[in-house]
C-alpha cells in the first residue's frame, strides 16, 4: 500500500485507480469482479483504497474490456453482476430498470463522473446508456446513503469516462446486422503536457423487432479533459450527452396496436471536479455537477377513423438536477482517512401534457422543485495492516421530509493464508418523488411523506488458492424495507392524498461468485444468486392479484439466477468470449387483463458470443485493423423479462475497427 504522506505519494495513490484501467493493467484482471480487483476502487469510500481493504462487495468491469467482447450497453454489461438483475421491456430503446438484492428499482442510484441519473427519488433508465467511451463501471452492492444520499439503499453503481493517456490516438469503428442494426463510431485522446484529453461519439440506428413502428435511433457524444499543472492540484471536466428517438407499436399490455408512438429523450451529464492538496496530508475536493434530461412521449391519433376512448396523447418533461459536493479527506496515516463533507442538490421538474378523448380535450401542467443539504463524515482506519474499519454517518436536511440520518459501519479483515473476512450494517433512504409530494389531478400528492427506508446488514467471506489461480467469494445479506410509499383510491375530487407510507418488504440472499485461470489465455468466472423476498406489509392492496401480497415475492425477482463466463485471450491477435446467463422463474402482473392477475414468467438461458481478430498491426502511423463479431442470445432462446414484451431474438453484429497515432 502507498503511504500518503507527501502530495506526491498521495497523486500517485489517485493514478493508480485510474492506471488500473489501462489494457495492460486489465489483461492482468479481466475477470474484474468483486474476488479479484488488483488496482483500486473508488466508489465504496469516495477515495481511492484498495478494494481489499473495502468492507462493502465491490464489482469493477472494465471498459476496454467492454468493447473487446462487444458489449454496447450498460445494461447487457450489469447483466453479470452477482445479486443484480437488468429488467427491460422489450428491445433496443425499451424502459429498462435495475434490481440489486430484491430492492425496487428506484433503490440503485447510478451516476456518470458523480452525476445522478435517477429521477428525482426515482428511478434511472439505462435504455440509451452505451460503453461509449466508459473507462470503467463500479457497483457497490449495499446501503450508501451516508456518501450518496437518497436512492442509493440497495447500492450504487458509477460510470467513469474514458481519460486520456499517453501519445495521441484515435479510432474509427463500424457495425452492422440483424433487425437493420447499424453502429460507427470515432475517438480520439492523448495528452498534451499537464493535461490530457478523450472525445469520442457513436451513433446507433436499428429497426426493431416488430413489423412496423419500432425504429430507434441513438447519439452519443462524450468529452474528459483533465489538466494537472502541478502535484498538488487537478481539475477534470466531462460532459456527455445521450438523444435517443425510441418508437413502440405496444400498449401498456404489450398488445401491438399503435402505428405512430415514439418518444424522445436527450440527457446531459456535466461534472467539473477540483482537488487541491493544502497539505502534505490534507486534500480538499469540490465536484460541481448538472445533469438535465428532457423527455417527451408523443401518440396522436392514428388516422381520421381514430376517435374513441383517449385517441392521442403528448406530454413532455424537463428534469434539472444541480450539486455541489464540497470535502476534505485527512490522510492520518497510512490506510487512515478522515473525510467530511457537504453535499447540496437542487432539484426541478416541469411537465405538460395535452390528450384528446371522444369527452374532448385536457391539458394539464406539473412544477416543482426543492432542495436538499447532506453533512457527512466518514473514517476509514486501519487497524495493524491486516484489518480495515469503515465509519460513517450522514445527516439530511430537506424541503420537504425535513431531517434525516443514516449510518454504516464495516470491517475488513484479511489472513496471511489468502482469507478475507466483511462484515457490514447500515441504513440507507429514498426520498419521495416529485409526483408522490406534490402531484395534482388525477393523482394528489402528499406533501408529509416520510422518505423510505431501510436496514441491511451483511457478512462476507473470500479466499484465494494455487497463487491467485482461483478466487472464490461468498456473501449472505439481509435488507429490510419500511415506509414504502403507496398508492392508494380515495373518492373522486376528495382532498386526501393518494400517497402514503404504509407497505414493507424483506430481501436476503446468497451471492457466490468464482474466478478460475484456467491456462495462462483461458478464465472462467462464474456467479451465483440465491434471493429470497417477501412481502410484509401489503398496505391498501389486498387479493392474490395485487401488485403486493403479503407472504409473497416481489414482483420480478427472480430466486435463482447465475451467470458464467469463460474468456480466452491467447494473443493480442484475437480474443474469444462466451457468456452464459440464466434467470429462474418470477412473478409478474398481467395488465392485460382487467382486472389484472398474477402470473409466473418462465425462467430462461440466454448465450452470448464476442470474438476480437487483430487483422493489421498498428505500426507506427500505419493504422491497425480489428474485426470484431457479436452474437447475441445466440440459441434464440424465446423469453420476456416483463410479460408481454418479448426480448431480443439472435442477434448477429459483424464490424471492424481502425485504430491510428498521429
Amino acid at each position: 500500500m502507498i503511504r500518503p504522506t507527501s502530495p506526491a505519494a498521495l497523486a500517485a495513490l489517485t493514478g493508480a485507480a485510474l492506471a488500473a484501467a489501462t489494457p495492460a493493467a486489465l489483461r492482468a484482471q479481466e475477470a474484474g469482479d468483486t474476488v479479484r480487483i488488483d488496482g483500486l476502487v473508488v466508489t465504496a469510500t469516495r477515495v481511492p483504497v484498495p478494494r481489499d481493504a473495502v468492507s462493502a462487495a465491490v464489482t469493477v468491469i472494465p471498459g476496454d474490456a467492454l468493447r473487446t467482447r462487444g458489449v454496447a450497453l450498460v445494461l447487457d454489461a450489469l447483466r453479470e453482476v452477482a445479486g443484480l438483475q437488468v429488467v427491460q421491456s422489450g428491445s433496443w430503446g425499451a424502459t429498462t430498470s435495475l434490481v440489486l438484492r430484491g430492492g425496487e428499482t428506484d433503490y440503485v442510484k447510478v451516476l456518470v463522473d458523480g452525476v445522478p441519473l435517477n429521477e428525482p427519488g426515482g428511478r434511472a433508465d439505462l435504455a440509451n446508456l452505451s460503453t461509449d467511451a466508459i473507462e470503467r463501471i463500479e457497483v457497490v452492492r449495499g446501503p450508501a446513503s451516508v456518501l450518496y444520499g437518497s436512492d442509493a439503499v440497495a447500492g450504487v453503481v458509477q460510470i467513469f469516462t474514458k481519460e486520456g493517456r499517453g501519445e495521441p490516438r484515435g479510432s474509427a469503428g463500424i457495425r452492422g446486422g440483424t433487425y437493420g442494426s447499424l453502429g460507427y463510431d470515432v475517438a480520439l485522446s492523448g495528452e498534451a503536457g499537464p493535461a490530457s484529453y478523450a472525445f469520442s461519439a457513436a451513433r446507433f440506428t436499428s429497426d426493431g423487432v416488430y413489423e412496423y413502428n419500432n425504429e430507434y435511433r441513438n447519439t452519443t457524444l462524450s468529452g474528459r479533459v483533465r489538466v494537472a499543472p502541478d502535484a498538488r492540484t487537478e481539475a477534470t471536466l466531462s460532459v456527455r450527452y445521450a438523444g435517443s428517438e425510441f418508437h413502440y407499436p405496444t400498449d401498456s399490455g404489450g398488445q401491438v396496436v399503435d402505428r405512430n408512438a415514439f418518444q424522445l429523450e436527450d440527457r446531459t451529464t456535466i461534472a467539473l471536479d477540483l482537488g487541491r492538496f493544502l497539505t502534505d496530508r490534507l486534500e480538499a475536493r469540490v465536484l460541481l455537477t448538472s445533469g438535465v434530461t428532457d423527455a417527451g412521449a408523443d401518440d396522436r391519433p392514428d388516422g381520421p377513423a381514430d376517435t374513441l376512448g383517449f385517441y392521442g396523447y403528448r406530454s413532455q418533461d424537463d428534469l434539472r438536477r444541480r450539486g455541489i459536493d464540497a470535502r476534505a479527506n485527512l490522510h492520518l496515516a497510512e490506510g487512515t482517512v478522515l473525510t467530511a463533507g457537504f453535499d447540496f442538490q437542487d432539484q426541478r421538474q416541469r411537465s405538460s401534457n395535452e390528450s384528446l378523448s371522444e369527452w374532448g380535450p385536457s391539458h394539464g401542467s406539473f412544477e416543482a422543485s426543492r432542495q436538499n443539504h447532506g453533512y457527512y463524515a466518514q473514517a476509514l482506519v486501519d487497524l495493524g495492516g491486516r484489518a480495515s474499519l469503515t465509519v460513517g454517518a450522514r445527516l439530511d436536511d430537506n424541503e420537504a421530509f425535513g431531517e434525516f440520518w443514516t449510518y454504516r459501519a464495516g470491517l475488513a479483515y484479511r489472513l496471511p493464508t489468502g482469507t478475507r473476512l466483511r462484515a457490514a450494517v447500515g441504513t440507507a433512504f429514498k426520498e419521495p418523488s416529485f409526483p408522490e409530494n406534490y402531484g395534482a389531478g388525477f393523482a394528489n400528492g402528499n406533501p408529509d411523506l416520510d422518505p423510505e427506508r431501510s436496514r441491511s446488514w451483511e457478512v462476507g467471506l473470500e479466499q484465494s488458492l494455487l497463487g491467485g489461480r482461483i478466487r472464490l467469494a461468498g456473501t449472505y445479506f439481509d435488507q429490510r424495507f419500511r415506509d414504502m410509499i403507496q398508492y392508494r383510491e380515495v373518492p373522486w375530487g376528495s382532498p386526501e392524498p393518494n400517497y402514503v407510507n404504509i407497505a414493507s418488504a424483506d430481501a436476503a440472499g446468497l451471492e457466490l461468485e468464482a474466478a478460475v485461470d484456467l491456462a495462462a489465455a483461458l478464465t472462467l468466472q462464474a456467479s451465483y444468486t440465491r434471493l429470497d423476498s417477501e412481502v410484509r406489509d401489503a398496505g391498501f392492496q389486498s387479493g392474490p392479484d395485487a401488485e403486493f401480497v403479503q407472504g409473497r415475492p416481489l414482483l420480478r425477482r427472480p430466486e435463482h439466477a447465475a451467470t458464467a463466463r469463460l474468456a480466452y485471450r491467447p494473443s493480442s491477435a484475437g480474443t474469444f468470449d462466451l457468456a452464459v446467463h440464466y434467470v429462474g422463474d418470477r412473478e409478474d402482473l398481467d395488465f392485460a387483463t382487467f382486472p389484472t392477475r398474477r402470473v409466473t414468467l418462465d425462467g430462461y438461458t440466454r448465450v452470448d458470443l464476442g470474438a476480437e481478430l487483430r487483422l493489421l498491426a498498428a505500426r507506427g502511423r500505419r493504422p491497425g485493423l480489428t474485426g470484431t463479431l457479436r452474437i447475441e442470445n445466440a440459441l434464440d432462446e424465446a423469453y420476456e423479462e416483463v410479460l408481454h414484451f418479448p426480448a431480443r431474438g439472435r442477434t448477429i453484429l459483424v464490424g471492424g475497427r481502425m485504430d491510428f497515432g498521429f
